[in-house]
Order: C-alpha cells, then structure tokens, then sequence
C-alpha cells in the first residue's frame, strides 16, 4: 500500500462531490441485499443485487441539518479508499459520538484503514462512542480505537444506557432501532446478546464468516447474528488531552 492521506472535516464542509464518491464507494463495496429483502422491503430490493445508496439521502439521512455530523475519508494514492460518517449529540450532559456508517474499499481492506478512519474520527471531549453494524469488522475496529479491545467492553454499561442514548439521537435509524438480546430481554434465548433490529436486510454470507473466524480468536461478547440485525456497541470514551489548536466538537444542547 502507497500514499494514505486521511481528510476529516464537519458535516457542513461535506460538499456535492465528496457525497457522490461516498455514494459511489458504499454501492460497489458496502454488501448486497439478502435473499428475504425484496419479500420484506420491496421491489427495489432484488436479492444479491449490491445495495444503492445515493447522494441524496447520504445527505437527509446521514448529515441532517441541525445535527453535529463529522466526516472522515482516506485516500490512497488519490484514489478513495474508504470513510466514515458519525453524529454528535447530548446524553446527560455527555457527548455521544455514534457512527453512522463505515465503509472500506474491498481492494484495501485488513490494512488498518478502518481503525485509521475511526482514530481520526475521535475528538478529546467524546464522552461515549456507538456503533450498528452487521459486520464484527467493524466492531472490532472501534473497540481498538475508542476503547481498548472488544474483550473488555462493559456490557453493563450498554445494557444501562443504550436504550436512552440511541432515543436522543438524531438520526432516525439510530433513534428507532429496537434492541434486542438477552442483555435487554432476560427471556431472550434466540442466541442473541447486544443486537439492534433495524430492519436492513443486507446479506449476511461475509460478516458470518469473519465472525466465525473471529470467534477462533477472541471470546466474542455480543453474541450472534440474524438477518435484519446488526450487531449494538456501545462504548465510554478515554479521554484526550486537548491540542490548543483543536476546536471543540461538543453539540449544543437541545433546549
């Protein structure tokens, strides 16, 4: 791998073009619709067709206005290699940073650029970090970068207070995700451990395969994997000490 340059910038400094590459980067490489989906969400949805996302609503969706959004992209030799997007809100008194997508190139993936996006993508006055995902890739990535490693995440704490940080959101997919999993349903006997339903039925044939091979590596915490599910992290934050030169990142509270 050659010249990697990482570029991070507000949600508001988002421009037309930045938008169509991030488009463009999650159809060819994000995943592809799952055998159920267009039974579940509609004709659009063709089974193993990949998964379009356009500008658009990378823009309603994912940089609402009036939210605290940043954007992270790194590029190697000038060519977009993958990126993040993460929203900022207010959860007693605490700074919540959730990402709200992740996505690297097929062509430059297990080279570090995921944890690389999400150190990036850290600010020094981040009380707690949140993540969905189907894929333990990437779960794995943001325990190294927010906490320390995917073996010491605190379930406690995501069984305490996901529920009312994800409700304060103000994305709306994060806001009306339904948990699942016996760390929030003692009854719950589905295998699942710290899930969210949120409805997307992306293929689940890779994420299933990196998690059994991650599974012959580290005792994975957050259980199993079902279609239309994704995978619920929840993390506090270490703090960082502060560059002089660094703005704040803190939301506005709501009034």
């Amino acid at each position: 791998m050659e010249k990697q340059v990482f570029e991070r910038c507000d949600g508001s400094q988002v421009t037309e073009s930045m938008l169509q590459e991030a488009s463009q980067l999650f159809t060819d490489h994000y995943g592809i619709w799952s055998e159920h989906a267009t039974q579940l969400v509609g004709e659009f949805a063709k089974a193993r067709n990949q998964i379009r996302l356009s500008k658009q609503r990378l823009r309603t969706d994912y940089l609402p206005d009036g939210s605290t959004c940043s954007y992270v992209r790194v590029t190697v030799d000038g060519n977009l290699a993958g990126n993040v997007f993460a929203c900022r809100w207010m959860y007693h008194n605490k700074t919540v940073c959730w990402v709200t997508q992740l996505v690297v190139h097929q062509d430059y993936r297990e080279h570090g650029l995921a944890t690389g996006l999400l150190n990036q993508l850290r600010h020094y006055d981040d009380d707690i970090y949140g993540l969905m995902s189907s894929h333990p890739a990437a779960c794995l990535a943001a325990a190294r970068s927010f906490g320390s490693s995917i073996n010491t995440i605190r379930l406690k704490f995501i069984e305490d207070h996901a529920e009312e940080i994800m409700k304060a959101s103000p994305i709306r997919y994060v806001k009306e995700a339904k948990l699942r999993g016996n760390l929030f349903h003692a009854e719950d006997s589905s295998g699942l451990v710290s899930s969210a339903d949120t409805g997307f039925w992306v293929d689940h044939t890779e994420p299933l395969e990196a998690l059994g091979w991650v599974r012959d590596t580290v005792d994975w915490p957050l259980g199993e994997l079902h279609d239309g599910h994704e995978f619920l992290l929840v993390l506090e934050g270490r703090r960082r000490i502060r560059s002089r030169s660094q703005p704040t990142s803190r939301p506005k509270a709501t009034p």
